[in-house]
């Protein structure tokens, strides 16, 4: 008899940024009782500690779910026409038919685990570059490289080879 684990990804905040919640908490009390009325600045870490906790993306074999704090969006992985990325690292994916969802605490450095778990489904960025990663033969292989390879090694030396006399 075999079992097969599904296994699952997630992207989520560290819960240990939690204790960072309690320190606030602790550093708001002088605050929140120095006049009647004011225990309402508990509301700030405590729906900071909400979404802490909320807030995730749950990659699966078959689907990926991201949730956010007022509710959540599944996709099988078949419903994915691909992903964007924004200008400041953020995933986002695109349905075949519908809008973009965020993927809330995916970045591109999670790109090749997420492609991992797709079984396949998702390109691998980092194997699969696609028809943009051959540069064709106009491309200067090695960009660093000295642009003239006869030119004289030696900076001080004269212009006749010889070496410049220590004066």
């Amino acid at each position: 008899m075999s079992v097969t684990v599904a296994a699952t990804l997630t992207f989520r905040q560290p819960l240990t940024a939690l204790i960072g919640v309690f320190g606030l908490i602790v550093c708001m009390t002088p605050v929140a009782f120095g006049a009647p009325g004011l225990q309402v600045v508990y509301l700030v870490p405590l729906t900071l500690a909400v979404w802490l906790v909320r807030t995730r993306t749950v990659a699966g074999p078959d689907s990926i779910v991201a949730c956010r704090v007022w509710g959540s969006r599944q996709l099988t992985w078949s419903d994915l026409a691909g992903l964007r990325i924004d200008g400041r690292s953020r995933v986002w994916a695109v349905p075949r038919a519908g809008n973009e969802v965020r993927l809330p605490m995916v970045r591109v450095h999670d790109l090749p685990a997420l492609a991992a778990i797709s079984g396949g489904r998702l390109p691998d960025p980092l194997t699969d570059p696609g028809p943009l990663a051959d540069p064709g033969p106009l491309a200067d292989p090695d960009p660093l490289a000295d642009p003239d390879p006869l030119a004289d090694p030696d900076p001080l030396a004269d212009p006749g080879g010889q070496p410049a006399a220590a004066g």
